[in-house]
């Protein structure tokens, strides 16, 4: 019986594979974006699972970028070290203490960690973040803001090498100033970026929720830009979602061919999105 069981398996697993062969192909030679969040990394074994999903898709010729956050992470070491922070509209306000924090936290911590999970599963991530090699300029969003920069100029020649050494850029979400002073940068907005300056066929948000939800409080599978306005007009989109969609619509307008906002926690969640009928989460394109 045991035998059986395995036997089915085996077989489900071919005819998976057998299904997957024309999305592999579509996306040969394609640049993804992934936008991986805090609260998305989760356990180890759930870092392991998305490093290898992140190596399979390199293995059959895709381009993977991974930008990553680290709020969660960011806000236990400032608590660590007693650094208050205060807010303005909802938004931190970063001066020279708390950049400090966030740039050891990002570049540091959290950034070699998806490396080593990704080199860990056969993969070769290089860690970086929008300071080296000049990739992300920024201005200052607001100066009661602090150090939070929004992106301005990208030079992607750093990641088009990596490309083709077949490595994998893994990028904290870090900018320079015009004096080099370090900004931090809304992770979802840096990935936006990232992926309107390469052309991304595909970029995907990572979160904690299923995808964007309409008035009933269900998943919309597929959505078009004017409906993303229509749902922000109305209230229907709130809160959170509000910065997710609009990193939407912008990376849309760059020339991104589409944006997804799926669940990160969900297991093989970007390869059920990129290689199956199924997909996962709300696709958005322009319109």
């Amino acid at each position: 019986m045991r035998r059986q069981n395995m036997h089915r398996d085996w077989i489900a697993t071919a005819r998976t594979l057998s299904e997957a062969l024309p999305y592999l192909q579509r996306y040969e030679g394609a640049t993804v974006v992934i936008k991986l969040g805090g609260h998305a990394m989760g356990s180890e074994e759930a870092m392991d699972s998305f490093a290898r999903d992140v190596v399979l898709m390199r293995q059959v010729g895709v381009n993977p970028v991974i930008v990553h956050g680290g709020g969660p992470m960011i806000n236990e070491m400032l608590k660590r070290l007693e650094i208050t922070s205060e807010f303005v509209n909802g938004k931190r306000v970063t001066d020279a203490a708390t950049v400090e924090v966030v740039e050891m936290v990002l570049s540091g911590v959290v950034n070699k960690r998806i490396v080593s999970a990704i080199n860990r599963q056969g993969g070769r991530a290089a860690g970086l973040s929008g300071k080296d090699a000049d990739l992300i300029h920024c201005r200052q969003t607001d100066p009661a803001l602090g150090f939070v920069g929004t992106p301005d100029r990208m030079n992607t020649d750093v990641l088009r090498t990596l490309f083709a050494a077949e490595m994998i850029p893994v990028i904290a979400p870090l900018g320079a100033g015009e004096n080099g002073e370090t900004f931090n940068i809304n992770g979802d907005t840096a990935a936006g970026a990232i992926a309107g300056a390469l052309k991304a066929r595909r970029l995907l948000l990572l979160t904690d929720v299923d995808g964007v939800k309409d008035g009933s409080g269900e998943v919309v599978t597929e959505l078009t830009a004017s409906q993303i306005r229509n749902f922000t007009a109305d209230g229907t989109i709130a809160g959170g979602m509000i910065p997710k969609t609009e990193t939407a619509l912008a990376a849309l307008r760059e020339g991104v061919r589409a944006v997804v906002i799926l669940d990160g926690r969900a297991p093989n969640a970007c390869l059920l999105e990129l290689f199956t009928d199924h997909g996962a989460g709300s696709i958005i394109r322009g319109g």
